[in-house]
């Protein structure tokens, strides 16, 4: 999945980015109170982007 497009849809979950750090992004979902890391990849591999939504409570079948 690209990168641009997965931020996107976390955005729209409640999801804000709570800081940069040097190779990853780290985003904070607002309504549970958790955080998970985004690689700074163009490409985001779909077993990552599964394993960050679990982390960030985000349904993605419904996306």
């Amino acid at each position: 999945m690209k990168r641009n497009s997965f931020i996107k849809i976390l955005e729209n979950n409640n999801c804000v980015l709570l800081r940069e750090g040097s190779k990853h992004s780290v985003f904070y979902n607002t309504k549970i109170g958790r955080t998970s890391t985004v690689p700074r990849h163009k490409e985001i591999n779909d077993f990552l982007v599964k394993k960050i939504c679990r982390d960030l409570s985000i349904n993605l079948k419904n996306k």
